[in-house]
């Protein structure tokens, strides 16, 4: 995307010149969330991969954003996203 700019060719007083627009590569997942069966009472871990690193991602529940809590703990570390879901009960299903 830095490679954007203005490009000129010049030969002698003639000059030639050229706008380059890089678009950004959109961020897929590479690796996606699995259903996942757990044990009520464990704590349980859902993890994906993107295709970019310093993509944002963010973890709904019922459309509700989740937050780090001591419910939830969400973290980020290269490609993978985790959440870990502590004490898991059925209402977390």
């Amino acid at each position: 995307k830095s490679d954007s700019d203005t490009y000129t060719c010049d030969i002698g007083d003639a000059q030639s010149r050229a706008k380059l627009i890089v678009q950004e590569k959109p961020c897929i997942f590479t690796e996606e969330l699995v259903d996942t069966e757990v044990t009520e009472g464990e704590d349980v871990i859902l993890h994906c991969e993107t295709s970019k690193s310093d993509s944002p991602v963010k973890w709904c529940k019922d459309g509700k954003s989740l937050r780090n809590s001591s419910k939830y703990n969400i973290s980020r570390s290269g490609f993978e996203a985790k959440l870990v879901i502590h004490r898991a009960e059925e209402r977390d299903s």
